[in-house]
């Protein structure tokens, strides 16, 4: 294994095949050595495809040889959430009700502009099953774990992507989020991740958890998220709810730093309980937001915990799903995920739009918070990673993932970009995340500020040879 190689940035990447001293077919050998070594002990893959990234490789070696890139992401090797279609490979959502043989002959929007622009696609990430849960393990591809300790999650529901990525599998991965699901495994294993506003990114299909669930890129540094957004974003007529297109390089405007930005941070959004060691590492980040020169003030957002509107919206997507299963699908199906789709077939349209109400309520309640302040500072995770193949922590009374969420589906309910930037390590050596959130359509102020504390504080990588 190449640590230097596989640990590189894609931007770095870049710069090395421009200059002809690094080839696309070295850096891909690199990153399918390394899962060959690695995945049997995280479980990160559930699809790897060697022939067609090497394949893939060669083409961009030949177009790089000649000075002729595709596009902004040739020859970078890049991971695809189970979620998410791919042409020419089955996309089984980490479920056993879904026939593998079957046509997969549709790139999802996120993945066919990564193969316009040239992106090498190494395979599939694990998910928990349909993407339900803020952990990951499934019925069909078991427990994923976590690089820095194989012991732990990495949360979820984009787990694999993110001990992809971690471990130096890949340079690039997509994720999904509908509570979470970047911002998650991005705290939990020590990278940056972006949930750009609702519509950014198109998507298509449309998740069966609706509204809520956003695309976004998973990367080791803030100016690869930057680099594959700018690609991901662009327009897709298959998706409704996108944005009108208009193409930025998020990259542009990446140094302009935070000086004068106003900056709310609130700590535990007014009735969260915090790990201890994870507060005080977010409040030594917040304090270099300070001497970055931005006014920091703490002060709450001024909302009551949306957790029900959440779980409401949550398990009507749930129950959405279940309509499209069989009495013997069912059968096969997590439990938990089981649970969720009874407990959303439950729900009244009165308690279903009233949610909704609330989730308006909550919508306009951060629009006007952002007359005031430019961002939003809170802990990524209240608590740092748990024992791999639980839902919930033992300590916990609560038996669903949300429970333990608490910073991250408020802004799915809003729509609003959230990232989440590694901010330090536990005394147990684990990592820690800073939630960053911007008013809607302000991805670019997002990476700004990402960017200007990875500068201040670079993240360490795990250690693989404690794998």
């Amino acid at each position: 294994m190449n640590d230097d190689i596989c640990f590189k940035s894609a931007s770095e990447l870049l710069e090395l095949y421009r200059g002809k001293a690094l080839s696309p077919v070295e850096v891909t050998r690199g990153c399918l050595e390394r899962i060959s070594a690695l995945d049997g002990k995280l479980n990160a893959w559930c699809l790897v495809d060697e022939e067609a990234a090497i394949a893939s490789a060669r083409t961009s070696e030949d177009r790089w040889m000649k000075g002729q890139p595709k596009g902004l992401v040739d020859g970078i090797p890049t991971a695809i959430k189970d979620l998410i279609l791919t042409r020419g490979w089955p996309t089984l959502r980490g479920s056993r009700t879904v026939d593998k043989d079957q046509s997969w002959g549709d790139d999802a929007p996120c993945v066919a502009r990564l193969r316009e622009h040239g992106a090498v696609l190494i395979g599939k990430t694990t998910t928990p099953e349909f993407g339900w849960k803020g952990v990951t393990d499934s019925p069909l591809t078991g427990v994923t774990r976590n690089p820095w300790n194989v012991n732990m999650t990495p949360g979820g529901s984009s787990g694999g992507s993110a001990a992809a990525v971690a471990s130096g599998m890949a340079a690039l991965a997509i994720g999904t989020d509908g509570g979470g699901s970047i911002r998650i495994p991005c705290g939990f294993t020590g990278l940056f991740g972006i949930k750009p506003t609702f519509g950014r990114v198109p998507a298509w299909p449309l998740s069966p958890f609706g509204t809520v669930a956003h695309v976004g890129p998973m990367t080791r540094t803030v100016t690869d998220s930057a680099l594959m957004l700018g690609v991901i974003s662009q327009p897709d007529y298959r998706d409704w709810y996108a944005l009108p297109e208009t193409y930025r390089d998020y990259r542009i405007g990446l140094e302009t730093g935070v000086n004068g930005l106003r900056i709310a941070y609130s700590r535990d959004l007014g009735y969260v309980s915090v790990d201890s060691d994870i507060a005080a590492l977010v409040d030594g980040a917040v304090r270099i937001f300070e001497d970055l020169g931005a006014h920091v003030e703490e002060v709450d957002p001024g909302f009551d915990d949306p957790w029900e509107c959440f779980t409401r919206t949550w398990y009507a997507g749930a129950a959405n799903l279940a309509g499209s299963l069989s009495a013997e699908q069912r059968e096969l199906l997590d439990p938990g995920l089981d649970e969720i789709m009874h407990l959303g077939a439950a729900l009244s349209l009165e308690e279903y739009m009233e949610s909704q109400n609330e989730r308006g309520a909550l919508g306009s309640r951060m629009k006007n918070f952002h007359q005031d302040f430019d961002l939003l500072l809170t802990p990524s995770l209240p608590i740092p990673a748990f024992a791999a193949g639980q839902e919930v922590p033992e300590h916990m009374e609560s038996k669903r993932w949300s429970s333990w969420t608490p910073f991250t589906f408020p802004f799915n309910l809003t729509g609003q970009p959230a990232a989440s930037v590694p901010c330090g390590l536990t005394p147990s050596g684990l990592p820690v995340g800073l939630q960053i959130v911007a008013d809607k359509y302000n991805e670019a102020l997002v990476l700004q500020a990402s960017h200007a504390f990875e500068s201040a504080c670079p993240a360490p990588m795990p250690d693989l040879e404690k794998i």
